[in-house]
């Protein structure tokens, strides 16, 4: 009888310790599962491929000069040997067939003559042909593996998206050749444990898993390393690793039962995303799963200054906190630009020769991001201006900075169309779910409705239209990783989004356009304002991959600077429209005014054109200048003291936009004549020469002495463009009472921050002009 009461008795109380022992450990990660956020590991989706028992048994990588981590040479591992393919009869089914075998979804595009370098070894695959359906590469006709009378010049190159097939299965066919393969699998993560890491933003500390299979799998650490944990930080936007409470996760790890992956990793520290890391030896899992008496790889990542939870605590270490050699400019969003560095006191760009993934990821280190996920060349995010600092980098990957790599000072004549930028990876901060489009024909374009928490609960709502323009639209893009604005709206009654959301729940939103998230932004707190209301008075705005971007020629206003006394009678169109200075009206007909007269020449530099904001049917006609003018406010001319108060100004109160002349093998498109298109084609300016109409500034009323000549393009951001900071030009004056000169001109962010301050007037074009 007592036996068969102390059984369950005791497993009761067996049950009541246990209880105990999770309530103890409970601020260590939830009881029964992943953290909010992580669903449980789902069932495997994918099913390995039958093959015939015939089929050479083969494995792929991609390799050679990357500018993507999913893109490269094809390399095929066989008989012992890596080897390549060949570029003939290779097609897009062809790579669907590579891509697919590495657990990529789909092929991009592909590339002959061995664009991402010769390969070595053996040529394995020649002319082959794919359907795009077959389960492997050896599947596909060819003149037999080993069967080829190419050359590594022909070996063929691949790119694939960056989408991985769902529930993919790593399969190692090589069992003997373990370390020679590159990690494939269907996605990677770090994943929070501790409380205290989970309720940050963004995560920086946990297990690194990895999903293979449709299910998420921890790694074992005992053959983990300092260079897996820095390419893993890299990969989600953290410049670097630091230590570890190792004991904490220790007690977690014995209360959980890990599941761990079947291999360890092999990185050297330089990659720039896992899948570029090799496979290291498999784990043996014992009957317990403790991988050998290891436990599950933790990394703890140390964010960037813009991304840490708490600015600059903890991370002086990490960051100079003079003015950086390097800088982005350009991009659409954070983390991506064309790379310019600071030499001899002025701002360059980079050829883009041998440009790497490499020489890239060093670039984002060091400006507090991760790893790089796209070295792009061409100029492909716009064209930078002064000189082409260095030429033909190569970099070891553990440099702080891209100036302490080798480069060729030897090799000149690189153009500004061979500008090299970078996109790096960033820091995952949520933003883009507090944050959206509604009621637009497109992704792209609608209604903004932001998240906010409102009687205890989360809610959508509007924004308030009232000042609402283009800097606001630029962060409104950016959040949501669509580009640049294209255009700001302050009706949208014609984008009907959601009822609920009508009611206004933000206002009075100022941006500088150059923050991470509308939140970031001034604008007024628990009290709103806002006289027309929501709904269909709502802010809008559309979204644009694009940008134009305009920069002036210094030199020419240097050239071509010179002074006038132009009799009142012949200045009568001018004054009409406001082109001289006020006292010119108590002037007599037979008088003059003295004239400070230049020529400017404003180039489209960006990656679209510069179009103006009106629509053609409210264009003006000039009967002065004999067409129409579709911009009323487009450049601001300045005469500045030496303490920055403004002594003379002109005004160029409307213009017409055409293309004067473009670089070689681009044609002009627009033409004001005949009530022509007018903008600025990309790669072409719009040159307004000295002797116009209002192109000039009137001195007739300033003293001898030294001055700044100051001139803003697009002052009251009408149009939206890729970079602001480089709308204005200033030069040094010296005006005798006889002669003028022009010296030292420049343009805004051309010259170190010392040298600029030495100039008065603006610092950046990044004034509220509303």
């Amino acid at each position: 009888m007592l036996a068969a009461w102390s059984l369950p008795c005791c497993f009761t109380i067996l049950l009541g310790l246990l209880e105990l022992c999770r309530a103890q450990y409970e601020h260590l990660g939830y009881p029964h599962g992943y953290p909010h956020g992580y669903p449980e590991p789902e069932q495997e989706q994918y099913s390995a491929p039958e093959l015939p028992p015939d089929t050479p048994r083969i494995q792929l990588r991609l390799a050679g000069d990357k500018r993507k981590h999913n893109e490269g040479r094809v390399e095929v591992f066989y008989d012992g040997e890596w080897g390549t393919v060949c570029d003939d009869d290779f097609s897009i089914h062809s790579a669907q067939v590579v891509c697919r075998e590495l657990g990529y979804l789909e092929a991009v595009s592909w590339s002959p003559s061995s664009k991402y370098g010769k390969g070595e070894g053996r040529i394995w695959f020649d002319n082959v042909q794919c359907t795009g359906k077959e389960k492997t590469l050896a599947l596909c006709t060819s003149n037999g593996i080993g069967v080829s009378d190419c050359k590594h010049t022909e070996d063929v190159g691949v790119v694939c998206s960056d989408k991985r097939i769902p529930g993919f299965k790593f399969i190692n066919t090589m069992a003997n050749n373990v370390q020679s393969l590159n990690i494939q699998v269907e996605d990677v993560r770090i994943r929070a444990i501790l409380s205290s890491y989970r309720k940050r933003i963004p995560v920086t500390e946990g297990y690194v898993e990895v999903k293979d299979g449709g299910k998420w799998k921890q790694i074992c650490d005992v053959e983990w390393t300092k260079h897996n944990s820095r390419v893993i930080c890299g990969m989600f936007g953290f410049p670097g690793e630091r230590k570890y409470n190792a004991r904490v996760y220790k007690m977690f790890a014995r209360r959980r039962k890990p599941s761990y992956w079947d291999y360890s990793v092999n990185c050297t520290g330089n990659e720039a995303h896992v899948s570029s890391c090799k496979l290291g030896h498999a784990v043996a899992a014992k009957a317990n799963s403790t991988c050998g008496g290891g436990t599950p790889v933790v990394v703890s990542c140390v964010p960037g200054r813009a991304f840490s939870p708490t600015p600059m605590t903890g991370f002086r270490k990490a960051f100079r906190q003079e003015q950086t050699l390097v800088r982005l400019r350009g991009g659409a969003i954070v983390g991506e630009g064309r790379v310019e560095v600071l030499k001899n006191g002025e701002w360059g760009t980079i050829c883009d020769d041998n440009w790497s993934l490499l020489s890239a990821t060093v670039v984002c280190r060091e400006l507090g991001f991760g790893s790089a996920k796209e070295a792009l060349s061409g100029g492909r995010l716009g064209q930078g201006m002064g000189p082409v600092h260095m030429n033909e980098i190569e970099c070891s990957g553990f440099e702080k900075s891209i100036t302490e790599c080798f480069f060729n000072k030897e090799s000149l004549g690189c153009s500004h169309e061979e500008d090299a930028a970078v996109r790096c990876n960033v820091p995952a901060m949520g933003f883009q779910e507090r944050l959206r489009l509604s009621g637009g024909r497109n992704p792209n374009e609608g209604r903004v409705e932001v998240l906010v928490e409102r009687n205890g609960s989360q809610a959508w709502g509007t924004v308030c239209s009232d000042g609402w323009g283009t800097m606001e639209a630029m962060v409104v893009c950016r959040q949501l990783d669509l580009g640049f604005a294209s255009n700001a709206f302050q009706e949208t009654w014609y984008w009907p989004g959601e009822v609920s959301a009508d009611p206004v729940v933000m206002s009075g939103v100022r941006c500088s356009g150059t923050e991470m998230s509308l939140s970031q932004c001034l604008h007024h707190g628990a009290h709103l304002t806002c006289p027309k209301g929501g709904g269909r008075n709502a802010a809008g705005v559309s979204c644009s991959e694009t940008a134009p971007d305009l920069v002036l020629n210094p030199q020419v206003v240097e050239q071509t600077t010179y002074m006038e006394d132009r009799p009142m009678f012949m200045l009568q169109c001018a004054y009409e429209e406001n082109c001289l200075s006020t006292t010119s009206s108590e002037t007599p007909a037979n008088s003059y005014r003295r004239l400070l007269r230049f020529s400017s020449q404003i180039h489209n530099n960006g990656q679209s054109d510069f179009r103006p904001k009106a629509e053609r049917h409210s264009w003006v006609w000039h009967d002065c200048h004999s067409h129409y003018h579709s911009m009323e406010v487009f450049t601001h001319y300045d005469l500045l003291s030496l303490n920055g108060t403004k002594v003379a100004e002109g005004h160029k109160a409307s213009f017409c936009l055409e293309d004067t002349e473009c670089e070689e093998g681009i044609e002009k498109r627009y033409e004001c004549a005949n009530f022509g298109e007018q903008g600025i084609t990309v790669g072409c300016w719009d040159t307004y020469r000295h002797d116009i109409d209002c192109q000039w500034i009137d001195i007739t009323d300033i003293k001898p002495g030294d001055y700044i000549f100051q001139v803003v393009i697009n002052p009251n951001y009408e149009v939206p463009e890729s970079d602001y900071s480089n709308n204005f030009m200033k030069c040094r004056c010296r005006y005798d009472g006889h002669r003028i000169w022009m010296y030292s001109c420049h343009n805004g962010g051309s010259l170190s921050t010392e040298t600029e301050e030495s100039f008065p007037g603006l610092l950046n074009n990044q004034v509220i002009h509303r």
